[in-house]
C-alpha cells in the first residue's frame, strides 16, 4: 500500500488507530494483511527485511505468509513506520551486558487507550479496582512500557476516588511492604475489588515475609526473577504463591518491550489474546515455517496496535498453543538473552 504524501500515511495511521477498537476474531486478517501491506512500503526496516527476503508483498494473502521481523531489530535500529518524531521510547530492561530493545511511541494516549481497552476486555472497569503495584526493579528506570501502563491504571483508580482520599490505597509501594500489607488488610475488609500487580521476584519476597489471606485479591505476576531469585517454572512461582495467599489462582500478565498488547492469564497459566494481537507458532528449526498446524514453537507475534512501529513480530519466547486464542508461554530459546520481564524457563 503506497501513500503518495505523508499526510496520507497520517492519515492512514490515525484511521487505523480508529478502527482498532472495531477489530475482532472474524475481521482480524483483513485488517492484519492492511497493515501488512502499509507497512512493507513505509516501514523502512521492515521494508529492507522482505527485500533481503525476496518478498513480493503484493503475494501475501494470509497471515501464515507474512514474514515476521525478528524482535532484534529492536536493539539496532529505530523501527517506525512513518517520519513523526517519538513522544516516548521504552526500554527493556534486560540485564548487565546486553543491549537493550528500544521501542519509538509516537503516540502516548493510544498506548493508555489500547492498554484499557484490552485489561476491560478481560477484567472489567479500571474503575471498579485498586491496584497495588510491586514493581521495584521496573521503577529503577524511567523508561518502562509497563510501568507506563500500571501507572495510568493507578491514576484512572484514584481519579475516581479522589474525593475520598482515605479510602484509596492505589499505588507503587515499592519497599513499604508493611504499607502493602496493612492497606491489602483494609481494602479486604471493605469489601474492595484489589488488583496486586509485581513483578515475580517481588512477589516472592513479599509472599516469603508476610504470607496472609488474599482470598479476595487478584494476584498478577509480570515475569520477571532479575537474578533476584533461582529461576523457577511458572507452576512452582503458581503454587508458592498460592499457598502463601491462600489464593485458587494466580494471574499473568504477557507483555514486552516491542508490544503495545498484552495477553493475560486467569487461570491454569493459559494466555488469552486480546481481539488485536494473535499468536502464531513458527518451526523451532525452521523459522519461516509459520502455520495453524503447530501446537509448539516458537512465538511469532502480531500486534495490531503496532501501527507506528511493526505488528509482525518474531520474538524469543516458545509457546504452546491450547487453541486459536489461547496459549501457555513454556520460557525461551536456548542462548538467547534473558529479559527483565520474562525469566522463567520450563
Amino acid at each position: 500500500m503506497k501513500l503518495d504524501t505523508a499526510q496520507a500515511v497520517t492519515q492512514f495511521i490515525q484511521q487505523f488507530k480508529k478502527d482498532i477498537f472495531k477489530i475482532n476474531h472474524t475481521n482480524f486478517e483483513e485488517y492484519a494483511l492492511q497493515l501488512f501491506r502499509f507497512q512493507a512500503e513505509h516501514n523502512p526496516v521492515y521494508k529492507s527485511y522482505l527485500s533481503a527476503l525476496k518478498v513480493n508483498k503484493n503475494k501475501v494473502q494470509k497471515l501464515a505468509q507474512i514474514p515476521f521481523l525478528p524482535i532484534d531489530f529492536f536493539k539496532s535500529h529505530q523501527v517506525l513506520s512513518s517520519q513523526a518524531t517519538a513522544e516516548i521510547v521504552f526500554e527493556s530492561s534486560g540485564t548487565t551486558g546486553t543491549q537493550n530493545s528500544k521501542h519509538y511511541l509516537l503516540d502516548g494516549s493510544f498506548y493508555k487507550n489500547v492498554a484499557t481497552h484490552i485489561f476491560e476486555s478481560f477484567y472489567g472497569k479500571l474503575t471498579d479496582y485498586q491496584f497495588l503495584a510491586l514493581l521495584p526493579s521496573y521503577l529503577e528506570r524511567n523508561n518502562s512500557s509497563l510501568v507506563y501502563m500500571v501507572e495510568h491504571f493507578i491514576s484512572t483508580a484514584i481519579g475516581t476516588s479522589a474525593k475520598d482520599s482515605s479510602r484509596n490505597f492505589s499505588g507503587f509501594y515499592l519497599n513499604h511492604t508493611q504499607d502493602l500489607m496493612e492497606n491489602l488488610k483494609k481494602l479486604q475488609k471493605e469489601k474492595q475489588q484489589v488488583i496486586l500487580i509485581g513483578v515475580t521476584f517481588a512477589l516472592l519476597d513479599f509472599a516469603e515475609s508476610n504470607p496472609m489471606d488474599l482470598s479476595d485479591v487478584i494476584i498478577m505476576e509480570t515475569g520477571g526473577m532479575k537474578g533476584r531469585r533461582r529461576e523457577m517454572i511458572r507452576e512452582e512461582v503458581h503454587q508458592t504463591l498460592r499457598e502463601a495467599f491462600n489464593v485458587k489462582q494466580i494471574h499473568s500478565e504477557y507483555g514486552m518491550t516491542e508490544l503495545l498488547s498484552q495477553g493475560y492469564a486467569r487461570q491454569d497459566g493459559v494466555f488469552e489474546s486480546p481481539a488485536c494481537m494473535k499468536i502464531l507458532l513458527r518451526d523451532v528449526n525452521d523459522p519461516f515455517e509459520v502455520g495453524t498446524h503447530l501446537r509448539s514453537g516458537g512465538i511469532n507475534v502480531i500486534d495490531l496496535a503496532n501501527v507506528d512501529s511493526c505488528a509482525f513480530l518474531e520474538t524469543k519466547d516458545l509457546a504452546t498453543l491450547v487453541d486459536n486464542e489461547r496459549f501457555r508461554v513454556l520460557g525461551r530459546y536456548d542462548h538467547s538473552d534473558v529479559r527483565g520481564c520474562n525469566l522463567m524457563v520450563y
